[in-house]
């Protein structure tokens, strides 16, 4: 399917629903485009380099590791 089709899907689908969802819509779709540059160079930061000891860096690494990638379905 080309982007040309999913356009045309697209637009539609939005015309067969009611103002205030088409309005939902465009703001979702809005929402997924990516914002120009921002934040700073990554050599803006080598100043802090080395602040944080290694054996926390450790730390960190594996909890994200291994405790990021669980899922409690029944949390919410």
């Amino acid at each position: 399917m080309n982007s040309e089709i999913i356009i045309s899907e697209a637009t539609a689908q939005m015309a067969n629903l009611p103002y205030n969802l088409q309005e939902k819509v465009l703001n979702f779709i809005k929402g997924l485009t990516l914002p120009g540059k921002s934040g700073v160079p990554g050599r803006n930061l080598l100043k802090y380099r080395g602040l944080i000891p290694l054996d926390d860096l450790n730390i960190m690494s594996d909890v994200i590791e291994n405790d990021c990638r669980r899922i409690d379905a029944n949390e919410w």
